[in-house]
């Protein structure tokens, strides 16, 4: 008998928020993997489930795909839940689903609640096309470079932030967007004390530089105009990312993204 590991998407706040289909589920299955297990417990419990209920966080993301895998073979139903929203999407559960496949089973999915997809519903920047970038990297060169990348995005960009770190991504921003960029901030979204918020950069940093930042933020950049660069420009671009730690060519290539020009004539004019 084949096993399955079902990826579970569970409510990013509000329990109201569960499915017929979730609920069934985690009845159903033999084992639960959870980011969080005292979190998942409380979920299990208002839904009258009992399943074993077992750990799955970054730290034993490996060793526990591992026992995922091998109780697949053995034929059990594994379900995985983080903490709020979908497994795998800045989230642990890639090495699962690896994991799952490679050990012939099968892999299904049990949609459910989104911070980013309601967040960019209610932004109101549009959902035709848009980017997400999890949660940016603290500092160094990779945080600088995709903050470059959003910066010229011409779509709505999602990303997440915590209450520590919210002011200095959006003062980050600013600093590549320039102040009157219009962004949506969505907070503890589906609870009880949900707030969303529309402004700019300079505004948002201003409002929760004053005010204490509380909750998860889950935020959304407006697209930006496209913009005709010239190659001193671009150039000029690339030096100050490789005085942020890129190297030349890490900065040619990322300015080359961004403007549509060659990155041999940027990378030469370096």
């Amino acid at each position: 008998m084949v096993g399955r590991l079902v990826v579970c998407a569970t409510p990013i706040g509000n329990l109201g928020d569960i499915s017929e289909r979730l609920a069934e589920t985690l009845r159903s299955v033999d084992v639960v993997f959870a980011e969080d297990t005292r979190r998942t417990g409380i979920l299990l419990s208002h839904i009258g489930a009992s399943p074993e209920l077992r750990s799955f966080f970054v730290g034993n993301e490996g060793i526990r795909a591992g026992e995922i895998a091998a109780r697949i073979a053995d034929g059990e139903s594994v379900a995985l839940v983080t903490d709020a929203g979908t497994p795998a999407l800045a989230d642990p559960g890639v090495l699962a689903v690896r994991a799952a496949r490679e050990s012939g089973g099968v892999v299904t999915v049990v949609p459910g609640p989104s911070a980013v997809t309601a967040a960019l519903a209610v932004s109101g920047f549009g959902g035709d096309r848009f980017g997400f970038e999890g949660f940016l990297p603290r500092k160094g060169g990779d945080r600088a470079r995709r903050l470059a990348a959003m910066a010229v995005e011409d779509r709505p960009v999602v990303w997440f932030s915590s209450p520590r770190r919210v002011v200095a991504d959006l003062e980050d921003l600013a600093a590549h967007t320039g102040d009157d960029r219009e962004v949506c901030a969505a907070r503890e979204l589906t609870k009880q004390f949900e707030e969303v918020w529309w402004g700019s950069v300079r505004a948002a940093v201003v409002k929760w530089t004053e005010t204490e930042p509380r909750g998860e933020f889950t935020l959304v950049l407006s697209p930006g105009q496209p913009k005709t660069v010239t190659v001193e420009q671009a150039v000029e671009r690339a030096r100050s990312l490789v005085e942020t730690g890129a190297t030349r060519s890490e900065a040619a290539r990322t300015v080359a993204r961004e403007t549509g020009l060659p990155r041999r004539t940027i990378y030469d004019g370096m």
